[in-house]
């Protein structure tokens, strides 16, 4: 493995890629930690010190989590690439509702491009409206529980739309920067730079492990925490590696004069076919409660919701969690593999599976492989995205435990694609790759 890191450095233009993925990633990194302006830096690194990890954490942790902490520091690139996110899940979920967007994607790369567009003009509404909502909790000095006095001119009308035009100005540098790594990089943009944000908590998250418990006991606790997160991370790898492989095979036909078909292949269906997607809508659905709660403090309902929603230790928000995540495992699936489709596409060019009829009994088979991998697909996702709710019971961890939920899940899955393009550039020049 360290003779193919060695070859891809001494590849030129594979060597080119990396350096230049690595430079943007430090100016992602550079702006994630400059405020924006009229914001007071030492009132909110002392608000940070004194939040609790249930009341602020907990509230904002998928968003904080994405934009590396950046989000409450309020930085120029705060809201990370959340609503890039967002936009291309609603984008996604449209085209299976609106006919237009449907017939945009099957028209191939041109249509795709209209698609990315309109998810550009969609992540900048998002952006705007995010950057607004959390500009003004901070002006209304709600970002932070009992902590006020984060902005200098909470009454400046100039002041604060300068804030939400700086932060929605950052939204749009990191999808700038997200298309030119994957254009002149290595690996997709946006998920590099989602692998970034999250690898950038690790070592905060894992020492306040041993800061919270001095002595001999602390250490323990930490090497304790690294070694299961190791077996997290393997076990993570080895269930999104797996799939059903369902084999295909395509009759002979006669085009003209040539033969062709006669030959043999598979649909990969893996058994996490959602991704990461289900724990997000799960999470962002959770949030709202939250955001009430943040909103009306003094009802009895926002009392309610503080006591069950907010820290993420308490049986209700885990079981909601829970269900919440396989309920959206199953949705996410239905969507975006259709058996219907992919059964008449088989039978449109001689495809068939050994033993199915093609047609409908193609179509139902496929739906039964489906619903039984998505079952023990959706209760793994359930089970690693309960795991930071675990870590705080009993470690006392926060909201941002970096071994389970979603930075485990995109870790793994980023890391792994990132490992095999670039393992693919070496097999064309007659290296070894990664993995083996």
């Amino acid at each position: 493995m360290l003779s193919a890191f060695a070859n891809a450095f001494r590849t030129p233009d594979l060597r080119k890629k990396i350096f230049f993925t690595l430079m943007i990633l430090a100016i992602f990194r550079l702006g994630s930690i400059i405020p924006v302006p009229n914001v007071n830096v030492k009132q909110v690194d002392f608000c940070l010190k004194q939040a609790t990890s249930g009341d602020t954490q907990g509230l904002y942790s998928l968003i904080n989590l994405f934009s590396g902490g950046a989000l409450l520091h309020l930085a120029i690139f705060a809201l990370g690439i959340m609503p890039y996110i967002t936009a291309s899940i609603i984008l996604q979920l449209l085209t299976v509702v609106i006919p237009r967007l449907e017939a945009l994607k099957k028209e191939g790369s041109s249509g795709q491009a209209k698609i990315t567009q309109y998810t550009r003009y969609l992540t900048l509404v998002l952006a705007v409206l995010n950057s607004t909502a959390f500009v003004t909790l901070a002006v209304n000095d709600r970002l932070f529980t009992g902590c006020t006095g984060i902005v200098y001119k909470p009454d400046s009308v100039f002041a604060i739309s300068v804030m939400i035009l700086t932060m929605t100005a950052g939204t749009s540098v990191i999808m700038w920067m997200g298309e030119l790594i994957t254009e002149r990089g290595v690996g997709n943009g946006m998920s590099v730079m989602i692998f970034t944000q999250i690898a950038a908590t690790f070592p905060a998250a894992l020492w306040s492990l041993r800061v919270a418990r001095p002595g001999a006991n602390g250490w323990i606790v930490f090497l304790l925490v690294v070694a299961l997160g190791l077996v997290v991370m393997a076990g993570v790898i080895f269930v999104e590696q797996s799939q059903r492989r369902i084999p295909v095979q395509y009759a002979k036909r006669m085009v003209g004069r040539r033969m062709f078909g006669g030959t043999t292949t598979y649909i990969p269906i893996k058994v996490n076919q959602a991704g990461v997607i289900p724990v997000i809508f799960a999470s962002s659905l959770l949030y709202l409660p939250a955001l009430y709660a943040q909103f009306r403090p003094d009802s009895k309902v926002s009392s309610w919701i503080q006591a069950h929603f907010v820290r993420g230790d308490h049986p209700v928000y885990m079981i909601t969690f829970f269900l919440l995540i396989v309920f959206f495992c199953y949705f996410y699936v239905a969507i975006t593999f259709n058996p219907e489709e992919v059964a008449d596409n088989m039978k449109k060019y001689g495809g068939f599976i050994p033993g199915i009829r093609a047609g409908k009994p193609t179509e139902n088979y496929l739906s039964y492989v489906l619903s039984r991998l998505t079952f023990p697909g959706s209760l793994y996702l359930g089970l690693i995205a309960l795991l930071p709710s675990v870590a705080f019971i009993f470690l006392n961890a926060n909201q941002n435990f970096p071994f389970g939920g979603t930075s485990i899940l995109i870790i793994c899955g980023v890391g792994l694609d990132t490992v095999k393009q670039i393992e693919s550039q070496l097999q064309q020049r007659n290296y070894e790759g990664f993995l083996r």
